[in-house]
């Protein structure tokens, strides 16, 4: 499996339709500060999945809509899709290509697809699992996680190479089954005290 193309629409600095090509070999994105790199990676994190603005760096999920500028208008919905060569069916989708995308508007409406098929967050989440895509993943290698990688501090590489190695999906059913033996144990305690 292969990223072979990203387009984003109406996402933060991407006002008008921008189509990224990936050919084999190109493993980063580089340029002069302020010219949307950042952005990029934003975007290939938030069609995986995320959800949490703060890793966005926005404060409301909304901000990644395009906010406007002194000669565009804003935008009111932010589309951002990634193109899978699934030629190996690393993806267990019966498709040579697989298109993951995430459509916002300005009215809170959120949709997640794939191959123009709805799907929610959590069916696309475990469409990706083990395959080394999804939010917890290091799909995206930005400064500051080569700052942690090369730091003092075990716990911080840990961390990382637990993230690489895919260990976030085994953590989150974790942490779901806990979570679910808690609410159990509570209902138990309900049922005994009512038959008492």
């Amino acid at each position: 499996m292969k990223l072979s193309r990203l387009e984003l629409s109406g996402f933060k600095s991407f006002a008008d339709t921008v189509e990224v090509v990936i050919g084999d070999g190109v493993t980063a994105i580089i340029g002069p500060n302020g010219c949307g790199k950042s952005n990029v990676s934003d975007a290939v994190r938030w069609v995986l999945g995320e959800h949490n603005p703060r890793v966005l760096r926005g404060a409301r999920m909304e901000e990644v809509i395009f906010q406007g500028s002194s000669g565009r208008r804003a935008s009111n919905v932010a589309e951002v899709s990634l193109f899978f060569d699934n030629d190996d069916r690393t993806l267990d989708l019966d498709f040579a290509e697989v298109v993951v995308t995430r459509r916002v508007s300005r009215s809170g409406d959120s949709e997640y697809l794939i191959n123009n098929a709805q799907v929610t967050r959590r069916d696309l989440i475990a469409t990706l699992a083990g395959t080394g895509l999804g939010t917890d993943q290091s799909v995206v290698i930005e400064a500051r996680m080569v700052d942690a990688l090369l730091s003092d501090r075990p716990d911080d590489r840990r961390a990382l190479f637990e993230e690489a190695a895919g260990l976030g999906l085994y953590r989150d059913r974790k942490r779901s089954t806990e979570r679910r033996l808690e609410e159990t144990t509570a209902d138990l305690v309900q049922v005994e005290n009512l038959i008492a």
